[in-house]
């Protein structure tokens, strides 16, 4: 980051080296941080539609050319800006990589290319969560939770990856559908690594969201928790806490002298109440933290989430995803970032119900837990369930991960999605996936070349040392219908050895008794 501003390019060797590709794996950042050698335009048709406008740019409607599915794009200019501005840029951009949460905008693709580089970020069409308060004025208190449970699981996420929003507000959570209540949280603009070692100095953020330690320019993560207990105020109550000139709304903000109407008030729950009062509180110590707020009784009794059994067809997937060869896993990691709303809809919920205590990630206790429900252990490897869908071996299923096993069986594959798989693995543009490009994909795990050349093996039916995109949609599209076939047989076997297992431990029950 050290370049001149008036020579001052990008160099993608430090996406792959940065913090997201620690933290996702190669696979994950790479096959979506596109570098000099490919324009934007190769796989999107910008449009001149304006969807918004965030802390850094203007945000454009795009459409994906082997998909036609919408996104968003956000541009950002590479000349002529400041050390400062570059520095929040490349923050901002590994951030956003790094992220990986059903309750999180997905940053699909990222072109570093002459003058700019430009972030596609999935399309949120249900619009912001500002939009429906507006419509509905206010909400019933279980919708209220429910999207406060939304909201908090994507903060507490955040904060156990140490990174602070701090621009908590209605306009930066979005519905991905406007036929759903799915809750994402959007722009990074403003958020930052933070260990907890120093305090937070830089005032910022929208200041009817602010918290008082943050206009003292001194606090810690806890100032993402009174921006929340903001959102919570507007959700009951239909209007802001705190109002009026700048000067006027500091002074409320920094004595916590909130305005309420008194009638509304006392229709809330004494838990709404006090959930509300206890995010608000001007001692950052005595205000509740994500994980706190998530185990609060107002948020348990109305918003929270009742574990249940693993569908036969995600356990189905798992076990799939475990005996895949190694080549198959990589190129479903990759598919797992070409996923639509749609497609993604139904596992995410299991993906929610897995991950038992609200981290963003599935322990292989929670996962045994969940398979435990459904069929006796015996009848699935745990251990090497898990140990294959942690693919970057951090002890923990990250959500793209799961996605990745759930391609197997429980998510539709079609062409549009291989093909756009395809063009991620394309890092030459050759129209081929070649050992080089296995390469620049996965670095050093990757192995010898010997190894490089057995992945590519698997699909080069022409045996020409490459890959192209017939074979490629061949490879997964033949063997993911071959999979479909067997799915309910499977299924059928394993709800017979659970029944069996339960009348085999009924009987003991009874001896035992007799």
């Amino acid at each position: 980051m050290g370049a001149k501003q008036s020579d001052y390019k990008y160099n993608a060797d430090w996406v792959t080296e940065s913090t997201a590709a620690q933290k996702l794996g190669r696979v994950h950042v790479s096959g979506r941080y596109h570098g000099a050698n490919r324009n934007i335009k190769d796989d999107y048709v910008l449009t001149s539609k304006k969807l918004g406008c965030g802390y850094n740019g203007v945000v454009m409607l795009a459409r994906s050319k082997a998909t036609d599915t919408k996104f968003a794009v956000k541009p950002f200019k590479l000349r002529g800006i400041s050390a400062d501005k570059r520095r929040e840029l490349q923050n901002e951009t590994v951030m956003f990589l790094s992220m990986d949460h059903p309750h999180v905008a997905t940053l699909v693709d990222v072109y570093e290319q002459k003058d700019q580089l430009l972030m596609v970020m999935e399309f949120l069409e249900g619009g912001e969560l500002l939009d429906r308060i507006h419509t509905d004025k206010s909400f019933t208190e279980d919708i209220a939770a429910n999207l406060t449970s939304q909201m908090l699981l994507a903060i507490n996420y955040l904060h156990g990856t140490k990174i602070v929003h701090r621009d908590i507000k209605c306009e930066n959570f979005m519905f991905d559908s406007v036929c759903q209540d799915h809750l994402k949280l959007i722009d990074f603009g403003f958020s930052r690594y933070w260990n907890g070692n120093r305090k937070m100095q830089l005032t910022c953020g929208t200041l009817p969201y602010c918290s008082p330690e943050v206009i003292d320019k001194h606090y810690t993560d806890k100032c993402d928790l009174w921006s929340l207990g903001v959102v919570v105020f507007m959700l009951l109550m239909g209007h802001v806490p705190f109002s009026g000139k700048s000067a006027k709304m500091v002074s409320a903000i920094k004595q916590g002298r909130f305005e309420m109407k008194a009638d509304r008030w006392s229709k809330l729950s004494s838990q709404a109440q006090d959930f509300i009062m206890r995010l608000l509180k001007i001692n950052p110590d005595e205000r509740l933290s994500a994980s706190e707020a998530l185990s609060h009784q107002w948020i348990k009794s109305n918003g929270g989430r009742n574990g249940s059994a693993l569908d036969c067809d995600v356990i189905d997937s798992l076990c799939q995803f475990q005996n895949a060869s190694r080549f198959r896993r990589v190129c479903m990691s990759m598919m797992a970032w070409s996923l639509s709303p749609e497609q993604v809809s139904r596992v995410r919920a299991m993906f929610l119900e897995l991950d038992h205590d609200k981290s963003g990630y599935v322990t292989i206790y929670e996962l045994r837990t969940a398979l435990e429900r459904t069929v006796s252990t015996q009848d699935v490897d745990v251990q090497n369930v898990f140990a294959a869908l942690d693919v970057n071996h951090n002890e923990k299923i990250d959500y793209s991960e799961f996605l990745s096993a759930m391609t197997c069986a429980s998510i539709s594959v079609n062409e549009n999605l291989l093909s756009d798989a395809f063009r991620r693995f394309d890092k030459s543009r050759s129209g081929f996936i070649t050992t080089a490009d296995l390469r620049t994909v996965l670095g050093e795990c990757c192995g010898s070349q010997e190894e490089v050349e057995s992945l590519v093996e698997e699909a080069d039916v022409s045996q020409d040392g490459r890959i192209s995109l017939e074979e490629f949609v061949q490879y997964l599209k033949g063997d993911a219908e071959d999979h479909h076939q067997d799915a309910a047989i499977r299924c059928v076997e394993l709800q017979r050895r659970r029944i069996a297992s339960k009348s085999s431990c009924s009987q003991s029950r009874a001896c035992v008794l007799l």
